[in-house]
């Protein structure tokens, strides 16, 4: 299923404009590793927000690698959220919803809320700390500034109720995952 996923990713996602052609091959490395990464962190039969998923990632990776998760994909641009419709469909994945929306239309609350280079991690706590169920986190994937970025939003952060705030790295050959765990 990861390798249809990779797939479509590489020809219907370029087309739609979801990817870019040469991020082509670095699919695997770059885009579904990165996210496959982190799936040992979320709790076993977790409901999971991915927000501003884009082209799925790293919701429907998460949602391939554990069907005992719920995913609910997040996106407002139509032309995403088509793309998403189906890729879901194509793959039969019953564990996912695609909802069009801005984070700030969601009313639910999730055990794990997740995103990946949406925003800095400010806005992004703004954004999705509020969909976070109390007792549960915020993984956002970020890059080599994370440190930096929770330095700039620690207070922000706790005023939103974050409880604790760890940057993690997880092993993805060269280039490792650094995701920031805010548990509420």
């Amino acid at each position: 299923m990861a390798e249809q996923y990779a797939h479509l990713l590489a020809t219907d996602g370029v087309v739609k404009g979801l990817i870019g052609p040469r991020e082509v091959p670095r699919i695997w490395d770059r885009h579904i590793m990165n996210s496959a990464v982190v799936v040992p962190r979320v709790p076993q039969g977790a409901t999971v927000a991915d927000i501003g998923t884009g082209a799925g990632l790293p919701g429907l990776v998460w949602a391939i690698a554990r069907p005992d998760l719920t995913v609910t994909l997040v996106e407002p641009l139509l032309r995403r959220t088509r793309f998403l419709d189906d890729v879901v469909a194509e793959l039969g994945l019953d564990n996912v919803t695609v909802l069009r929306a801005r984070a700030e239309e969601v009313h639910e609350t999730y055990d794990v809320v997740t995103a990946r280079a949406v925003a800095a991690l400010d806005k992004l706590g703004r954004w999705c700390l509020p969909l976070v169920r109390k007792g549960g986190v915020l993984l956002a994937l970020k890059g080599r500034t994370a440190q930096e970025e929770v330095t700039a939003a620690t207070a922000t952060l706790h005023r939103l109720g974050a409880t604790t705030i760890v940057v993690a790295t997880y092993a993805n050959g060269d280039v490792p995952t650094t995701v920031v765990e805010v548990s509420t």
